[in-house]
C-alpha cells in the first residue's frame, strides 16, 4: 500500500479522525502490503518486492493461458512447471497479510473477525467477477481457503496452525499439490507472523542465506530422485517429487531476493517491483484486461506464440509499473485496493496522500 504506518491517535483513512479506528497498517493481504504490527514502523519493503516479482512470474507464466481462455497453448513461455512459482509465495504472503491485519485490527476494532470476514466475502466477490474473463483465475480460491481455513484458525494457538500447515503442505506434496497447498501455505504464513519471523525479515542476511542453501540441497535431491525414477519408469511418485520441487524452487526465489534486498541492489529491486507490489490487486485484475484486449481488440497471436507473449507481457508490466508509480504519487493505495478497504472496514477511506 502506498504509505506509512502512523503512530496511534487520530486515524488519518478514517473520515472522523476517530481514535482507536483501524488505521492504514491494519490493511494488509496478500493483495496489499502488510505493515509490521508495532503502531509507528515503516512498511515491510521486502514484501512489496516479493509481491511485485511474483506479480511479473504470474503473468508470464498464465499469458497464454488467459488469451486462449485457459485452453491448450503450443508452449507457455515459462514452461509447464512455472506457475506453480507464484502460487506458493502468494499464498504464503497471503497468510502473512491476514495475521498481519487480524494483530492489527485486534486493537483497533472491537470485531476485528467480522471485518476479515467481510474482506474476504469481497474477495470473493471480486473473483467471481473476474472468474468471468479468465477461469484460471485465483481469487476465488483464495477467498474460499481463507473463510475455510484462515479464520477459524484465528482462534488457534500459534503452535497448532504450525502444527497444521506441515500436515497440510505434507499431504498436498504427496497428493501433489491442490487446494491442500494453498491452506498449507496460508497457515504457513500465518504462523511465521505470530511466531516474530516477519517482524524480522528485513534485519537478517545469514537467515535467508542458510535457508536458501538448505533449499537448494533439498530440490538437487528432489530432481535427481525424479530423473532416477524416470529412468526406471517409476511415474508413481512424480507429482510428488515436482510439487516438492517447486515449493524448493519458490523458496530458494524468496531466499534470492531476501539476500539481494540486503546489498546495494536494495535501492533498484524496491525501484522495479515494489510499485507493482503495493498496487497487487489493481494491476492482477487489470493484466487480464490488458491480456484479452491485445489478444482479441488488436489481434496479437499471444496463445500461438511464446515470442509474442513474451513481448506482450513486458509491455503490459511496463505500462502497470509507470501507472502504479504515477499513481501511488497521489493516492495512498491501488483504486482496487482502496474500494476492499472500503468493503472490509465499511466506512469510506481517504485515498489521496496528505
Amino acid at each position: 500500500m502506498p504509505y506509512e504506518d502512523h503512530a496511534p491517535g487520530p486515524n488519518p483513512g478514517d473520515p472522523t479522525g476517530a481514535p482507536g479506528a483501524p488505521s492504514a497498517r491494519a490493511e494488509a493481504t496478500a493483495w496489499e502490503t502488510p505493515q509490521t504490527t508495532s503502531p509507528g514502523r515503516a512498511r515491510i519493503a521486502a514484501l512489496d518486492v516479493l509481491r511485485g516479482f511474483t506479480l511479473c512470474e504470474i503473468l508470464l507464466a498464465n499469458i497464454q493461458l488467459i488469451a486462449d481462455g485457459g485452453t491448450a497453448v503450443v508452449a507457455q513461455p515459462l514452461g509447464d512447471w512455472d506457475p506453480w512459482l507464484g502460487l506458493p509465495i502468494f499464498s504464503l504472503l497471503f497468510g502473512i497479510g491476514f495475521s498481519l491485519l487480524l494483530d492489527s485490527a485486534a486493537n483497533r476494532a472491537p470485531r476485528p473477525r467480522l471485518a476479515l470476514l467481510r474482506r474476504l466475502l469481497t474477495l470473493l466477490a471480486i473473483g467471481l467477477v473476474h472468474m468471468l474473463l479468465w477461469p484460471g483465475e485465483v481469487l476465488t480460491k483464495y477467498a474460499i481457503a481463507g473463510l475455510l481455513v484462515l479464520l477459524p484458525s484465528s482462534w488457534l494457538p500459534r503452535w497448532a496452525v504450525a502444527g497444521l500447515s506441515a500436515a497440510f503442505v505434507t499431504g498436498a506434496v504427496i497428493s501433489g499439490g491442490g487446494p491442500l497447498l494453498i491452506a498449507g501455505l496460508f497457515l504457513l504464513g500465518s504462523a511465521l507472523v505470530r511466531y516474530g519471523v516477519i517482524e524480522k525479515i528485513e534485519r537478517s542476511t545469514r537467515g535467508p542465506l542458510l535457508l536458501g542453501l538448505v533449499f537448494a540441497a533439498g530440490l538437487a535431491a528432489a530432481l535427481w530422485v525424479q530423473a532416477d525414477m524416470r529412468a526406471v519408469g517409476a511415474t508413481t511418485y512424480l507429482p510428488a517429487t515436482t510439487t516438492l520441487a517447486d515449493l524448493l524452487l519458490a523458496g530458494i526465489y524468496v531466499c534470492v531476493l531476501l539476500v539481494l534486498l540486503r546489498t546495494p541492489l536494495r535501492p533498484a529491486l524496491r525501484f522495479v517491483f515494489a510499485p507493482l507490489g503495493r498496487m497487487a490487486l489493481t494491476n492482477y485484475l487489470t493484466a487480464t484486461l490488458l491480456v484479452l484486449a491485445a489478444a482479441h481488440v488488436l489481434g496479437l497471436p499471444i496463445g500461438q506464440s511464446s515470442s509474442a507473449a513474451f513481448q506482450a507481457a513486458g509491455v503490459i508490466l511496463a505500462a502497470q509499473w509507470l501507472f502504479s508509480t504515477l499513481w501511488l504519487r497521489r493516492y495512498r493505495q491501488g483504486p482496487m485496493e482502496w474500494l476492499w478497504r472500503w468493503a472490509t472496514w465499511a466506512r469510506r477511506p481517504t485515498l489521496r496522500t496528505p
